[in-house]
């Protein structure tokens, strides 16, 4: 590599980390402004009952809502897994001579 294209280099992530920088004090100036909805914001600053289950309401269904893409992804990844491990089982099984789990009916 050249000493053109490592200067070039340096000066582009030097430009990369300024502006995550820039970006990041951003985020926390602004983060104060941005904590929650006016609705939300309203009823717990006033200690209604009502605004409190309204915003409880939003803060568990935001949960469900972020964790149902790994919950997805999890059991597909298990799924694939385990008939992975089924197929790997039954082809070591074939070749050993012994006759696999599936055709004798105790598929665990």
């Amino acid at each position: 590599m050249s000493d053109f294209s490592a200067s070039r280099l340096v000066k582009m992530a030097t430009r990369h980390a300024l502006l995550l920088g820039i970006v990041a004090v951003v985020v926390v100036l602004a983060s104060g402004d941005l904590s929650a909805c006016p609705t939300c914001k309203d009823g717990v600053a006033e200690s209604d009952p009502e605004g409190m289950n309204l915003a409880r309401g939003y803060f568990y269904s935001i949960l469900i809502m972020l964790a149902m893409p790994f919950t997805l992804a999890g059991s597909f990844g298990a799924y694939v897994w385990r008939e992975m491990r089924r197929q790997e089982r039954v082809r070591l099984e074939e070749s050993s001579g012994a006759m696999p789990r599936s055709a004798t009916g105790h598929d665990a």
